[in-house]
């Protein structure tokens, strides 16, 4: 059962626990990374055999494969996808940049441009459910951003990948598709093999082994965030529904036993009606014992004197999904300082953000949206700055850069300028 705390009464170490994985992974990732960079192609069929429990002729998905799931999908579900697209392709379009440009005296111009990332690896999790959600939230903001190349991993436990991730695919506009998943998978996309093509960075969600796999080839390429177990953390008052408020948190519970949902509320017979109504839900779910195990290892829910206390924990707690189920959201909203996704009001369970309304569901966990933010079209580009300067230019400050390289002792950077407009520098 769901723990229930007095803000106040307790410690704020007790609050605010989480439960960490024990498995350790560091060594058993560094191995495969290894294989895979040494033996390509082979490591990734034996490990699919291995983890997998699947022979495969083939790695890469062919596109006669992904034109007859996408035939073959139920055809509501691809006006779902179709739909759900439209909404997150016309959000991100609005987070793409442009450069400038700074005309200075004497012909000076110094300036800014993005240019898209031009390889993109997606992993896509396959293991103990598919999710072609997040084949659109990580595929489409890198369409946006203009990436050459889009590369998508995904698990296969049959030799063929779900239907329903391939039909996103086609809908996202992906261009390759491989049956490789867990660290693996990582390692071909980091270092290339002879079927899988070296990416420049990898974005998506994964268990802990993708994740400590990110974390160790993060350098040969970059990587979106190293993202640990589902959270949800919903503030909500005593006008809320309690079977409402507790299908929210258990919308994340069932994600995995390690996922973790929290409860701020200002009235304790509040909090009681929701930890009632979670032993009502759970067992009629179908992943019952991961939401079981979740609900009670990492659940809480947290008894606040007021509504701004309760926003105060959440900053605290820094969570991936924040629900703020008031009358009035957008009052509080200038308060909230650290959230992955922010959800506003009674009508706005975060199943909306996962699926449809258009914000990314690919969020900072484990504290890190103090400083952190959801993947987005900036993740897919990257900045160069360029500087210009004509003779003229150079001979007005020349000496004042040598003086700055001076102090640092670097005497050739001096030289580098002074050099080209014929002064001594002393």
């Amino acid at each position: 059962m769901i723990k229930i705390f007095r803000y106040g009464q307790v410690s704020n170490e007790e609050i605010f626990a989480r439960e960490n994985p024990t498995a350790k992974v560091e060594a058993i990732v560094s191995e495969i990374i290894e294989k895979v960079a040494n033996e390509g192609d082979s490591a990734l069929k034996a490990y699919a055999e291995k983890f997998d429990g699947v022979r495969l002729s083939a790695l890469e998905v062919t596109k006669e494969e992904i034109e007859n799931a996408y035939a073959k999908a139920e055809k509501a579900f691809v006006a779902v996808l179709e739909e759900a697209a439209e909404n997150i392709r016309a959000f991100h379009e609005q987070q793409k940049r442009e450069g400038f440009r700074l005309e200075k005296k004497n012909g000076v111009i110094v300036g800014q441009k993005y240019t898209p990332i031009e390889k993109v690896g997606l992993y896509v999790p396959g293991g103990t459910a598919a999710y072609p959600s997040t084949v659109l939230m990580d595929a489409i903001p890198a369409k946006i951003a203009g990436c050459e190349e889009i590369v998508m991993v995904t698990p296969t436990k049959t030799g063929e990948v779900n239907p329903d991730i391939l039909a996103a695919a086609k809908v996202a506009g992906v261009d390759r598709i491989f049956k490789i998943g867990g660290a693996q998978a990582i390692a071909a996309l980091a270092y290339g093999t002879e079927s899988v093509p070296k990416v420049d960075k990898i974005v998506g969600p994964g268990n802990a082994f993708v994740a400590e796999a990110k974390k160790q080839v993060f350098g040969k390429v970059s990587i979106d965030m190293i993202a640990g177990p589902s959270e949800i953390l919903v503030v909500a008052d005593n006008t809320n529904d309690p079977a409402h408020i507790a299908a929210d948190l258990l919308s994340q519970a069932e994600h995995d036993k390690m996922a973790s949902a929290v409860l701020v509320t200002d009235d304790y017979a509040f909090a009681t009606a929701v930890q009632a109504e979670l032993e009502k839900q759970i067992p009629t779910l179908l992943r019952a014992e991961i939401a079981r195990v979740s609900i009670d290892q990492n659940g809480k829910i947290i008894v606040a004197e007021d509504l701004l206390t309760a926003i105060e924990i959440a900053n605290e707690i820094a969570p991936e999904h924040l629900e703020l189920c008031v009358d009035d959201p957008f009052d509080y909203l200038d308060k909230i300082k650290h959230a992955g996704s922010i959800f506003m009001g009674k009508y706005c369970p975060e199943a909306l953000g996962d699926y449809f309304a258009g914000p990314n569901h690919t969020l900072p966990t484990s504290g890190t949206a103090r400083f952190s933010s959801a993947l987005s079209v900036d993740d897919f580009v990257k900045k160069s700055q360029y500087i210009y300067y004509t003779k003229d230019a150079l001979e007005e400050v020349a000496e004042k850069v040598a003086f700055f390289a001076e102090k640092e002792g670097l005497q050739a950077h001096a030289k580098s300028a002074v050099i080209r407009v014929e002064k001594e520098y002393e």
